[in-house]
């Protein structure tokens, strides 16, 4: 089947699918989600062989490294994919949650409402786990939805959502409810971005070029997932033991995703105790040192970093430093370079850190905290939809708000104009 065919018939199911979730009660979502989890962990050993396929083909690719990582599914990550899902069924169910309700002087009640989007379009790269989490955000939203993952998922995808539909048949749930384009190409990329017949928003989760690509191709609204070009600021009150420890985990925890940090900004009065050991730690965790004239006079083995450098995501064991003079050039290096993300600075200065705060024109800004938190898990959404780097309706993670949208309903007693 052409992908254009294969888009408008999933398109069809989903939207008649998003008619039947708009009107399952609380109960029978949170049933089903926990039902999902449950049949997840039950198939962990057939997900992880369909994703053994996935990492010989993706290695006989010549992807390696971080990439490698997002890709890997353990038992570990099923059980945390599965414990998601869990967490999500548990949440408040924000459908028919009234934001206002006014009587008017014609007599009129005048309310408005949360409801569904409707359905939900997502092209992704190569995270299996985004396809629990996109199902489970969705299903408690009430909204279908269509996944396009990459092909270095495809084995890892197809397995997990034919367990999904199995789980939502046995609770009474249309399995078109979450569907799977089968086709990877290019093509069925494109014919997604067009299938405004059918799709309410289109969210891309992946590296700069997707997302530039759905951002300028699109005829269906799109919510902007970020790029993560993250940054830490040292500042000169900084607490160094401290300090030492968020960047190390922001920068090497897991270096392949967005909320890890890409540069170091250190403030020129600590520079020439501070960079000597956060660099040999760096270093130590095998990270490759990119510095500014004023970091190679004191690091040695840093290279040169070009202006490309301070705008680089390199979801690698890569870091541009760069050393500043105040807290005005920090955050006017963040608000130029950066990708409005997720920002910190480890200061013991309290007006400093209540600047950096207001300042700092990014979707979380933190203090004396490691950026690897941006993540709806952490922030207790249960899972993500993706993070937001734009203003209009959603920005940071998008958890269960971000995926409805509202409605006025109006009560009258036979009033006309």
């Amino acid at each position: 089947m052409n992908p254009i065919d294969e888009l408008n018939m999933k398109g069809e199911l989903a939207r008649k699918s998003s008619y039947y979730l708009a009107r399952m009660s609380s109960d029978e979502k949170k049933s089903a989600l926990m039902h999902a989890a449950k049949l997840i962990v039950e198939n962990s050993e057939l997900i992880i062989n369909a994703n053994k396929e996935d990492l010989i083909q993706a290695r006989n690719n010549g992807i390696t490294g971080p990439l490698i990582d997002r890709l890997i599914l353990d038992n570990a990550r099923i059980n945390s994919m599965a414990e998601g899902l869990n967490q999500i069924a548990l949440l408040e169910d924000p459908l028919g949650e009234v934001l206002s309700m006014k009587k008017r002087p014609n007599g009129m009640h005048i309310g408005q409402i949360r409801v569904p989007l409707g359905v939900i379009g997502i092209i992704y790269e190569a995270r299996p786990n985004v396809t629990v989490d996109a199902f489970g955000l969705c299903l408690k939203t009430g909204n279908a939805v269509i996944l396009r993952g990459g092909k270095e998922a495809i084995n890892s995808n197809t397995a997990i959502v034919r367990i999904i539909q199995e789980s939502l048949v046995s609770q009474g749930f249309p399995p078109e409810a979450v569907q799977l384009v089968g086709n990877t190409d290019r093509e069925s990329a494109l014919a997604m971005m067009k299938l405004n017949k059918y799709l309410d928003v289109l969210i891309p989760r992946g590296g700069a070029g997707l997302i530039r690509t759905v951002v300028e191709n699109s005829r269906v609204p799109v919510i902007e997932t970020g790029v993560g070009n993250c940054h830490a600021f040292v500042d000169e009150s900084a607490k160094t033991g401290m300090a030492e420890e968020i960047v190390i985990n922001a920068k090497t925890q897991r270096p392949g995703v967005c909320n890890a940090i890409e540069t170091l900004l250190v403030h020129s009065s600590i520079a020439d105790t501070f960079l000597p050991v956060i660099c040999d730690k760096l270093r130590e965790h095998k990270v490759e040192i990119r510095g500014d004239k004023y970091v190679r006079e004191i690091i040695g083995y840093a290279v040169p970093a070009s202006e490309e450098d301070w705008y680089a995501e390199y979801l690698d064991l890569i870091i541009a430093v760069k050393v500043v003079h105040s807290l005005s050039d920090a955050i006017n290096h963040i608000n130029k370079y950066g990708s409005q993300h997720s920002e910190t600075i480890i200061t013991e200065n309290y007006t400093n850190s209540q600047r950096f705060l207001s300042e700092v024109d990014s979707a979380a800004v933190y203090v004396n905290a490691s950026t690897r938190f941006t993540d709806g898990f952490e922030f207790g959404f249960g899972a993500e939809i993706g993070i937001s780097t734009q203003k209009l309706h959603a920005r940071g993670p998008m958890g269960l708000k971000e995926l409805t949208t509202t409605k006025y309903i109006i009560y009258g007693n036979g009033q006309i104009r």
